[in-house]
């Protein structure tokens, strides 16, 4: 097996373990599965990771990456705020659709963490991340478009991340994407109504 950095190779293990955990559900997935989904020994695995919960804190944070990368390639400025705040929830809603078991695999995860003692902390984790990843989407957005807003960054990030989790849980349940349009044009709307005018 040829030599790959420790970063690579973590990565790789990473993906993996996103594979088989949408496939075969969290509990079911064993370090073992991992490291043969990565066409690897299970000492490479013991080596990039020494415990499941930060397998699972690489797990979490690469999802999020995921779909971070693809809004934050379509935030350019566009005629209006409404229209460029909506353009990424689009592509954000775009990786839902294209990838529902990732992101069924996220709610798994904490609801597996909230159940595992010693594991909520990554829970937490996940939920923080979600606020600071909006909250860094909403700074680029400003640096591009400068605009105030007439609530704080940090509460909106908040709102913006309950709200799309919502969104999101709700489509995996009940499959309407109909319905969802709708509650990201509205949410879309909202976000456009908190900017202040001069």
């Amino acid at each position: 097996m040829a030599r790959m950095p420790l970063t690579d190779r973590r990565r790789q293990l990473t993906e993996a373990a996103i594979r088989a955990m949408s496939r075969d559900g969290v509990s079911r997935t064993t370090t073992r599965s991992i490291a043969a989904e990565a066409g690897v020994s299970l000492s490479v695995f013991h080596y990039c990771f020494d415990s499941k919960q930060a397998l699972l804190e690489s797990v979490i944070e690469t999802i999020t990456g995921h779909y971070v990368t693809i809004v934050k390639a379509v935030i350019v400025p566009r005629d209006t705020l409404r229209e460029t705040v909506r353009a990424g929830f689009q592509a954000y809603w775009d990786h839902v659709v294209a990838s529902p078991g990732e992101h069924m695999l996220t709610y798994e995860l904490t609801q597996y963490a909230l159940r595992q003692p010693g594991f909520e902390h990554l829970a937490r984790r996940q939920y923080e991340l979600y606020c600071e990843t909006y909250a860094e989407l909403i700074e680029e957005l400003r640096r591009i478009t400068p605009f105030e807003l007439t609530v704080p960054v940090s509460v909106l990030a908040r709102y913006l991340a309950a709200m799309t989790d919502g969104v999101t849980l709700n489509f995996l349940a009940v499959g309407d994407e109909k319905a969802a349009a709708g509650i990201l044009d509205m949410i879309a709307d909202h976000v456009a109504g908190l900017v202040r005018a001069d």
